[in-house]
Formats: C-alpha cells, sequence, structure tokens
C-alpha cells in the first residue's frame, strides 16, 4: 500500500491513520501496529521538518511480506537522518532514537542521481521487543539494582 502527502505538519496525523487502518486490516498484532504507528508519524515528521525546502510530496509505503511489516518514507531532501542525542530540555531529536530502539531493523536508501532519499524500517510480527530492545531493558534494570 502506497499514499502521497503533501510535505506538511499535518501529513504526520493523516499517514498514523493511515498505517493504523492498514495494519488492522492486515490483522497486525495491536502491540506492533501501534509501533508501527508511532514510528511512521517520527519518520514523516522528519520528512516534513528537514526535507520542507525541497518541492514534492511525501511518499509513505507499507508492506506485509512474511513475518515482518515494513514501512517506508520517502522525500526529496537530501540531508540524511542522524541519531541525535537530546538533552532533557530539548523538545525535539528523539525520533530516530524511538525507531533505532523499537524498529527490529531500519535503514536509508539513495539512488545516485536521483534527489531524495527513502528511510526504511521493520517491525516482526511477532509482538515481541526487538533483541537488542531486550538487552538494552536488562542491561539498565541490572544497573538500579
Amino acid at each position: 500500500m502506497e499514499w502521497r502527502f503533501p510535505c506538511e505538519a499535518r501529513s504526520a496525523s493523516v499517514a498514523r491513520v493511515r498505517v493504523r487502518e492498514q495494519a488492522a486490516a492486515w490483522g497486525i498484532p495491536p502491540t506492533v501496529r501501534e509501533t508501527a504507528v508511532l514510528l511512521v508519524s517520527e519518520l514523516v515528521t522528519n520528512a516534513y521538518l528537514h526535507a520542507w525546502t525541497f518541492a514534492g510530496a511525501i511518499t509513505v509505503r507499507c508492506e506485509l511480506g512474511g513475518c515482518r511489516l515494513r514501512l517506508e518514507v520517502a522525500d526529496g531532501g537530501d540531508g540524511l537522518p542522524e541519531v541525535r542525542s537530546a538533552g532533557e530540555a530539548d523538545v525535539s531529536g528523539r525520533g530516530l532514537n524511538l525507531v533505532v530502539l523499537l524498529a527490529d531493523a531500519w535503514g536509508v536508501l539513495v539512488r545516485p542521481g536521483v534527489p531524495g532519499k527513502t528511510v526504511w524500517l521493520e517491525c516482526a510480527l511477532g509482538g515481541q521487543p526487538p533483541d537488542h530492545l531486550s538487552h538494552l531493558t536488562r542491561h539498565l534494570t541490572r544497573r538500579r539494582a
């Protein structure tokens, strides 16, 4: 399934609705569905914030394949996404951190000679946290003890 949105702030909320509806129609487990909704919102917001000066649209693609849900967000911007460290007082800068923590895999596709990029992520349908998140949770729990 693929949708095109204008490069504007409200596109993130519309993308959330579309992904939620499609994932429900495919019978995606609720925990995976809501994770996907959160993450597509972050990626569409990033596309709007960082590629808004480029004419064109934001394209969201949602695919169900095997035991994974794959989401892709494409925009006309040439800047690559960057995982940042946000301070406690910062109001932004956490979106890709959520992607890193909650997606089972993610990356960026850049086609030489073609403007723009596609940021993609995959969520396993098992409903379990990704292995690296389970490890992080165990590590943080041990540090508190």
